[in-house]
């Protein structure tokens, strides 16, 4: 069973790989000419960033195993950096830019990775730079650990959540800070700070944000693309976000992580935190993620009565 011990052995390197990964699809970003981009079977936009940061990160995953045994025989690692070893290998990857392995092979996955080479290829193909890349290890449908790395912005976050140890943290300019969300009845709170998406789901929220205006004494809105959305959350920078439109297990899981070591939920709308690698489909619920376990984000979604805030 990996511990937060085996995490703070595969953190660095994770760190690392992701950082290649996401210094890749600068490249692209960043070069002349006109970007080319292709569309997918279900009509979604892929580019050649997408796939050379899915390789960059399946093959530093696959050979991670071999890394660390190859540390600790060169006396620079230890017991732990060896148990680790042995716990990650030959652990299966599940990556949007590869084929989708059926469920009969998935469902005896008890521990994977789960990654998103480019999270927000639209925003990547606008030019605004809200793309991220994900990484997150999932165990008993759940993520236990996650890295999420938004190149243009230079901002890594990272956060694991085992039993009842958590944390959570946001590195910049080569300074990294824990990072914790914030209760939304917190003193001298005005009212809330909503994330949305850039380009889905505007109508569907009308009836849930018209219910927060009478919770809250303001609710303020701010777009932004990609899975930086849950990690503003996680960071404290806002509340909540809801997603009423579709997404995927990938889209979500590695910010899902990072919100739980911080401190928040990402549920759905029955308030149920989400599951991966749960059947055929690999589609998330309608979800939510919340800055906290708290009643009135719980009344918010009509599941029980608190009073205004």
């Amino acid at each position: 069973m990996l511990t937060t011990d085996h995490i703070a052995i595969l953190a660095p390197r994770i760190d690392h790989l992701i950082k290649r990964a996401g210094a890749a699809t600068l490249e692209v970003f960043n070069a002349p000419g006109e970007l080319e981009v292709i569309s997918k079977a279900d009509e979604s936009p892929v580019t050649i960033a997408d796939h050379r940061a899915h390789q960059i990160i399946l093959d530093g995953l696959n050979a991670l195993a071999s890394e660390l045994r190859q540390s600790e025989t060169e006396g620079e690692g230890s017991a732990l950096t060896t148990a680790t070893a042995a716990l990650v290998a030959d652990l299966p990857v599940l990556s949007e830019e590869a084929t989708l392995q059926s469920f009969e092979d998935r469902q005896s996955w008890s521990t994977y990775w789960l990654v998103d080479p480019l999270d927000g290829t639209r925003e990547f193909v606008s030019g605004n730079g809200e793309y991220t890349v994900n990484i997150a290890l999932i165990h008993n449908h759940q993520p236990i650990a996650g890295w999420v790395y938004a190149p243009v912005q230079g901002v890594l976050y990272s956060g694991w959540q085992i039993g009842d140890a958590k944390a959570a943290f946001r590195e910049r300019d080569g300074k990294r800070v824990s990072i914790h969300t914030r209760l939304p009845d917190r003193p001298g709170a005005d009212g809330i700070d909503v994330v949305a998406s850039r380009r889905h789901g505007t109508d569907a929220l009308e009836p849930i944000m018209k219910r927060a205006g009478e919770l809250f004494p303001e609710v303020r809105t701010r777009n932004i693309g990609s899975s930086l959305k849950i990690c503003l959350v996680a960071a404290g920078e806002a509340d909540w976000y809801p997603r009423l439109a579709p997404t995927s297990e990938w889209d979500t899981a590695a910010a899902d992580a990072v919100l739980r070591g911080a401190g928040g939920i990402m549920v759905d709308t029955n308030h149920v935190p989400l599951r991966y690698n749960s059947g055929d489909s690999i589609l998330n619920p309608h979800f939510h993620a919340f800055s906290a376990d708290h009643a009135v984000w719980r009344e918010l979604l009509g599941l029980n009565s608190v009073s205004g805030i």
